[in-house]
């Protein structure tokens, strides 16, 4: 690698004097160099360099990306706390509170590789630092970028083992930073240097392919650029233009995924043009096309419509003479900056205005569209596994690269391959979780349609809906991923608490039918002391077994009590009645216990199959009314209700069942689920459907035969994992 010269702090001071001229602002970075030089004296790197001469490099690099006093101060003292034993109260009192809480939070993303370097959960918790510092202040990961390029400069003095290491951490942590902040310059540095470490032989082959091509290159570009003056000069067009050269690692990258030979890589030959305003870019681009012929499909407009890290520029590849292929980059003089200093240009030092941090970062969330998401990331994914948040940032945020359009021309990035689903949790979790259908480029589309950079993307949403389970298999993005598996978790979380309340029920109604009073038994403790006997470990358990009949309420409440039922069930329902208790067995396969002749039948409106929990209801001249317990219509009835029990011996008989499905429409939908109900083994007695044109959804309504619980709720769950279905239900009438 080609050695460099080491600046000195007269460097810093003379390239900070070009845009800092505050007498006050230029005595602050020369105190803080002083000092950090009195601090780290008789310190030395593995080089053999005083340790100083890093810390004046990196307040160099810091001062050529135009940052501000305060920031380069901290990049000369950022070691100070953790190499020299100053504290942060030392340095606040010394200098200033914001520089001593900058180089604190450097510091403390600096602590990484030591012990457990090598575990994969220790070093994405150390990463996660990172990010989570990078989301509070920006200068804290610009100040640590800036250092990794100088450790990464100076790497050949580190053994083998840790340049490697080093080398791997940083193409997979900084470099895609430095890239999403749009700091090109130090992103393709980092990516080479890493490159050289990581992959020597596959670094030099490439550099040898590109010297070899070197003096014909040259020349064609050369040719070109003449050509191209020409006609820009005629037409009164300001410019500056020149070749650029494709780095090494991007060519490699190029060449492994996209299963490139070097020859066919097209911007090798690639030439920039910068002029003086927006304007002069289109016309400039006119102008090209009207003498070279663009290669189809090859114009990209970053002006009209900028990636998320703020990059603007116009591409378009064109044939020269020879039927060669140049990419042509043109650009504002502002664009530029932008495209190699990325968020360090945009914010570059303004003299004479005052310094807000929480004020800049509004700005930075506001400019960098996926910067808002990330510090959302950093705050909502703190609590998962740091393996889980850093695949979230390296799938959603690092390699995002398709750019799609919400209809007000919101840009979202999103990695490739990512769907609708993914387009709508970026947007919003609730627009996410009510999601029923998706249009994109005025077609409605399915949901797992592929988007692409420039569609635009028209989320449709019908509130009280949820997603789909089956969506887990078709999202890209891990943060729609958490997302719809935290609201399955929620619903899970919910229906289990109000299983475990229906448990509480039972035992109270059964405790106080014995004759006791609940309040001296539903005692945690007690209740906690009877668990084991039913081969569970704590109250919620018992109370979640008992509703869904897994544990006999009758056995929990005697154990719980000490006594035996003192009077039967039959008894007290045949005083009740005042009847003789005696069993009797309906055409329905019903038992209702103190009744010796009277008329029974399943309720219509709610449609009982065998195992649902159930409740009699006497009527006038229908005699017994049989209702699921849930039923609505009888929820409010309570002295004409009678207990009802399924016939044990009657499991075979076949009992029907309503079910209302909803789903997004699509072709085939009738036919995947008629072939989902008969490979359950189910009668398919009727289905008929009926779609909703303003939601582009279908409300499929089933009648279905079939003989217990069981068989139904296999049928529910093989319905919902049909492409498309959002929820299955049963009907009550």
């Amino acid at each position: 690698m080609a050695e460099r010269k080491n600046p000195s702090v007269d460097d810093v001071m003379n390239e900070a004097r070009t845009y800092i001229h505050d007498p006050n602002s230029l005595a602050l970075i020369e105190r803080a160099a002083s000092y950090a030089a009195g601090k780290h004296a008789g310190m030395f790197r593995k080089s053999g360099d005083p340790y100083f001469v890093h810390l004046i490099n990196v307040a160099y690099i810091l001062a050529t990306l135009r940052v501000g006093p305060t920031t380069i101060s901290a990049g000369f003292l950022h070691d100070v706390i953790e190499d020299c034993n100053v504290t942060r109260e030392e340095l606040a009192e010394e200098f200033t509170d914001e520089i001593a809480s900058l180089v604190e939070a450097v510091t403390k993303i600096g602590n990484l590789n030591f012990k457990g370097k090598d575990d994969p959960e220790y070093q994405a918790a150390n990463h996660r630092k990172i990010f989570i510092a990078m989301a509070k202040d920006i200068r804290v990961i610009i100040i640590k970028l800036v250092d990794r390029l100088h450790n990464m400069r100076t790497l050949d003095f580190q053994p083998e083992a840790s340049q490697k290491r080093i080398a791997a951490e940083t193409l997979d942590v900084y470099a895609p930073i430095a890239h999403r902040l749009g700091i090109s310059a130090i992103k393709n540095e980092l990516e080479d240097l890493c490159f050289y470490y990581l992959m020597p032989e596959e670094y030099y082959h490439i550099a040898h392919l590109v010297e070899t091509k070197k003096a014909e290159r040259d020349a064609s570009v050369n040719k070109m650029i003449a050509d191209i003056s020409t006609i820009l000069t005629k037409h009164n067009i300001k410019f500056r233009i020149f070749g650029r050269s494709k780095h090494l690692y991007s060519i490699y990258k190029k060449m492994v995924n996209k299963h490139k030979r070097f020859d066919e890589i097209l911007d090798l030959l690639a030439i920039r043009i910068i002029t003086k305003t927006e304007l002069n870019c289109y016309e400039t681009l006119g102008y090209i096309h009207a003498i070279y012929k663009p290669i189809p499909g090859r114009l990209k407009d970053y002006i009209a419509v900028p990636k998320p890290n703020m990059y603007q520029s116009l591409h378009t590849t064109i044939l020269g003479e020879d039927a060669r292929i140049f990419e042509v980059q043109i650009r504002t003089e502002d664009m530029d900056a932008i495209a190699e200093r990325g968020i360090a240009a945009h914010w570059r030092y303004k003299e004479g205005t005052r310094y807000d941090a929480k004020v800049e970062q509004k700005e930075i969330e506001d400019k960098l569209s996926w910067f808002k998401d990330f510090a959302t990331y950093s705050e909502t994914e703190a609590n998962t596994s740091a393996t889980d948040y850093m695949e979230l940032l390296q799938k959603d945020v690092f390699e995002a690269n398709v750019y799609v359009m919400t209809p007000k021309g919101r840009v979202i990035d999103l990695p490739a391959g990512a769907t609708p689903i993914d387009f709508a949790y970026r947007i919003h979790t609730d627009v996410g979780h009510t999601m029923v259908g998706a249009i994109v480029n005025d077609a409605i589309v399915p949901l797992n349609t592929e988007l692409h950079t420039g569609d635009v993307v028209n989320i449709k949403t019908l509130k009280g809906t949820g997603p789909s389970e089956d969506w887990l298999k078709i999202v890209k993005t891990a943060q729609a991923r958490n997302k719809i598996r935290a609201y399955f978790l929620k619903k899970e979380s919910e229906k289990r608490e109000e299983k475990i309340a229906e448990g509480e029920k039972s035992l109270t109604d059964e405790l106080r039918k014995r004759g006791f009073d609940p309040k001296e038994y539903m005692e945690r403790k007690k209740i906690d002391n009877i668990t084991s006997g039913f081969q569970v470990s704590n109250y919620n358990e018992l109370m979640y077994g008992i509703a869904v009949k897994s544990i006999n309420v009758g056995l929990c409440a005697e154990r719980l009590t000490n006594v035996k039922q003192r009077v039967s069930e039959d008894e007290t329902l045949s005083r009740v009645l005042n009847k003789e208790t005696v069993h009797r067995v309906s055409k329905s396969g019903l038992v209702i216990p103190g009744i010796d002749s009277m008329k029974m039948s399943l309720a219509h409106c709610c449609l009982p199959v065998y195992g649902d929990e159930i409740i009699g209801y006497i009527t006038r001249s229908e005699g017994v009314k049989v209702h699921r317990t849930d039923c609505p219509n009888i929820k409010n009835e309570k002295s004409k209700l009678i207990k009802v029990h399924w016939d044990e011996g009657d499991a075979d008989r076949l009992y029907d069942c309503d079910l209302s499905i909803i789903s997004n429409d699509r072709p085939h939908l009738l036919t995947d689920i008629v072939n989902t109900i008969s490979q359950c083994k189910v009668q398919l007695e009727s289905i008929n459907t009926n779609v909703n044109h303003e939601t582009l959804t279908s409300t499929v309504k089933v009648s279905i035969r079939l003989r217990n619980i069981e068989q139904m709720d296999n049928v529910i769950a093989n319905i919902r994992k049909v492409e498309s279905v959002l929820s299955v239900d049963r009907t009550t009438h």
